[in-house]
């Protein structure tokens, strides 16, 4: 422990941290997100052994997770005392090591050598908290550990070198549209049981006028929730200015000057920013490291790095071209978005009105489908990409691509989607012998299975709203 730093300084934090250690009344929020269950899962499971990791963007929940987990711990007969939680990023205890603050907790809270569950909050902010876990997880089987921290602990070398076999990850992504409904209050859609997106495809027994009637009330709120992006804080928000200033300073900005540094150690924030601004003027295309870094200028090599670095710190999303291997990869032209599109609208101040215009409401939803889609297939450790063909320049948005599975998933966000021979969705099916594939549309009206021309696929039209809908219900 720093010289100047006395044990009884930060046992006075942690009992501030900790206040159920002395029966003070507490009680996490009451919304729960997927990933509190499947932690909850692991903490539970005596023959699990390795470290649990949440890992996400800003401001979705991670710290809250933690919070519920203890709430729940104590609630349900464990020893309040026996329960740790320590926020990385406090100034007292960012300079204290991670073996002296538990040195500290047992000398004064609770005995070493009995179960105890241990909560860290941000945990890439405290020094060697690799190798300090690896030691937890290797000599000490009483502790049940759960950590959150930014994407990068995922990439860095350190957790890839001393983390194998120590570590399971939780994403928690942004809200799916399901999650931001329940986070207001709003009733959920009430699907037929067993209702998914694989059934659509192949039972004849769906009504689907009916359920796209079901799903029309949900229409407005989806506007909403591609304004406000799936934010908890913004989720509930009326303001549309609040909402679009938390997320510039507390989810871009703070990442951007303050992680970057402090995390990533980048020199020029200012260049890094210049990208970001870039990258919110050029979602969803196709991204040319070199026509950026001449528009920027910058070389090649910043640009790479810092679109890297973009990503582990869970800003931007890469989508590689699919059907690329070898050195081809090495290569590739990838497709860059959001983490979510509220991100954008409020960096570029952008609000309501996008919902007139086409071309913007179409780059939006193809971003929240695109996150719906991962977090749905994410258990199957799926390839996500998108195909386009060099001689005719036509595009499928993106493929989901696992063993045995295959299926193109289209975006066309207006009036009159158009389904023929001449699209890239039905030429990459005609290609691949696909046997089914979606056209996420706008309107109800689209709502339904079609067949094109001799082809054996099958094309599944589905507005936005619900795609969304039956995608994140299923979590």
């Amino acid at each position: 422990m720093s010289g100047f730093i006395d044990a009884e300084s930060v046992r006075r934090v942690l009992q501030g941290l900790n206040p159920w250690w002395s029966g003070k009344p507490f009680t996490a929020p009451a919304f729960r997100r997927r990933a509190f269950g499947v932690t909850l899962r692991l903490v539970e499971d005596q023959a699990h052994r390795r470290a649990i990791l949440l890992s996400g963007p800003r401001r979705v929940g991670k710290t809250t997770i933690l919070l519920q987990i203890a709430d729940w711990l104590v609630k349900h007969g464990h020893d309040p005392k026996s329960v740790l939680y320590v926020s990385l990023d406090h100034p007292l205890l960012k300079l204290s090591p991670l073996t002296a603050i538990l040195e500290n907790y047992h000398e004064g809270v609770y005995p070493e050598g009995k179960p105890v569950t241990l909560l860290m909050d941000k945990v890439q902010y405290a020094e060697d908290w690799e190798l300090h876990i690896k030691a937890l997880v290797d000599h000490h089987p009483e502790y049940r550990i759960v950590a959150t921290g930014s994407a990068t602990v995922v990439h860095r070398k350190q957790l890839a070198e001393s983390g194998v076999g120590r570590w399971i990850r939780v994403p928690v992504p942004t809200l799916s549209f399901p999650e931001f409904l329940r986070i207001r209050g709003e009733p959920p859609l009430e699907l037929p049981a067993k209702e998914n997106l694989n059934r659509l495809f192949h039972s004849k027994k769906i009504d689907f006028s009916n359920l796209a009637d079901k799903a029309r009330p949900y229409q407005i709120l989806f506007n909403r929730y591609l304004l406000v992006g799936g934010f908890p804080e913004t989720a509930k928000h009326p303001d549309m200015d609040f909402c679009q200033r938390i997320l510039r300073e507390d989810v871009v900005e703070r990442v951007l000057k303050r992680d970057m540094t402090a995390l990533f150690h980048v020199r020029n924030v200012n260049a890094l920013e210049r990208l970001f601004i870039y990258l919110c003027l050029h979602s969803g295309g196709i991204f040319e490291v070199q026509t950026c870094a001449k528009a920027l200028g910058e070389v090649r090599e910043t640009i790479a790095n810092h679109l890297e670095i973009l990503e582990q710190a869970n800003l931007i999303r890469r989508l590689p071209p699919a059907q690329m291997t070898g050195k081809k990869i090495l290569k590739a032209r990838h497709k860059v978005y959001m983490v979510d599109a509220a991100l954008r609208n409020a960096v570029l101040l952008r609000g309501e009105e996008i919902l007139e215009d086409p071309a913007e409401m179409g780059l939006v939803v193809e971003t929240t489908v695109l996150g719906h889609l991962l977090e749905h297939f994410h258990r199957d450790t799926p390839r996500v990409s998108y195909w386009r063909d060099p001689a005719t320049n036509r595009e499928v948005d993106m493929v989901v691509e696992k063993p045995g599975f295959s299926m193109p998933v289209e975006v066309k966000y207006r009036e009159s989607p158009e389904l023929g021979e001449k699209t890239g969705l039905v030429e990459f099916c005609k290609r691949e012998k696909v046997i089914q594939a979606v056209m996420v549309t706008k309107k109800e009206a689209d709502f339904g299975l079609q067949k094109v021309g001799d082809l054996s696929t099958i094309f599944l039209k589905i507005p936005a709203h619900l795609f969304c809908l039956i995608l994140g219900s299923e979590e």
